[in-house]
């Protein structure tokens, strides 16, 4: 369990549900870990804690990725803490917000949820990508909702993953040949605060009842697939939009 051993992973949106699972997934396989939050300090102090109970290296830093001053700090506590080099880079941080139909839409919630959910990776990206080298691994967390256009009222949460899923694409082509894979998870009906939130539970059990594995899925089942597209067991696997969400949806 040492795949990552020696290695540095920054995670956006790290102190809870998937965020934390991933980054727990990568500590225990050896990653010096940077839990990112932005509201949530409790939870990334407790996902820290977790890391060092088992041994693992992780310190939490506070930024709002959605602003480009705050990622330049973000990356300026990691060079202080770990170095220079970074080779894994996981950008889950996102959100949902609200249900919106069209005509509730205004542009202060257009600016809100591109700006978390897509501006975020584009220049966290930017800002983490010249301490990347050969055999680095970027991970995007786009969504089922970037394949089937979502659920009632999320029309802006799923084109910001659309977006999220284009632009994995087309950096796997840029960063490619940097030896820089970049690839994008989808994940559909998870069980995290997230659809605690803002998925009704009869939906839930519907979709749950309608998925083959009869289910929905756990954070730790998607932090199992960032590992493994991290690690170099999936190291001529780039520019992919890989699924998770139990057989619900194929693509």
């Amino acid at each position: 369990m040492n795949k990552f051993k020696g290695k540095v992973a920054v995670v956006t949106g790290g102190s809870r549900d998937i965020g934390r699972a991933i980054s727990i997934r990568l500590a225990k396989e050896g990653a010096k870990v940077v839990v990112n939050y932005n509201s949530s300090e409790a939870g990334a102090h407790e996902t820290v804690a977790e890391i060092k109970a088992f041994g693992g290296e992780a310190i939490a830093v506070k930024a709002d990725v959605s602003k480009l001053d705050h990622i330049k700090n973000l990356k300026a506590k990691t060079v202080e803490a770990f170095g220079d080099k970074v080779d894994i880079l996981v950008n889950n941080a996102g959100g949902l917000f609200a249900r919106k139909t069209l005509q509730e839409l205004d542009g202060s919630f257009y600016n809100l949820v591109m700006d978390v959910n897509f501006k975020s990776t584009v220049f966290v990206m930017q800002a983490f990508e010249p301490l990347m080298g050969k055999g680095s691994s970027i991970v995007n967390l786009s969504s089922q909702a970037s394949r089937d256009g979502g659920g009632g009222g999320s029309s802006l949460y799923a084109s910001s993953k659309g977006a999220v899923t284009t632009f994995t694409r087309a950096m796997a082509k840029e960063l490619g040949p940097k030896g820089i894979r970049v690839n994008a998870i989808c994940p559909g009906l998870i069980g995290t605060k997230f659809h605690d939130d803002f998925t009704k539970d009869e939906i839930r059990t519907k979709v749950a009842a309608g998925t083959p594995l009869k289910r929905e899925g756990k954070a730790a089942e998607v932090a199992d697939l960032v590992a493994y597209l991290c690690s170099d067991e999936a190291s001529f696997i780039t520019g992919n939009n890989v699924d998770i969400n139990g057989g619900l949806a194929f693509s």
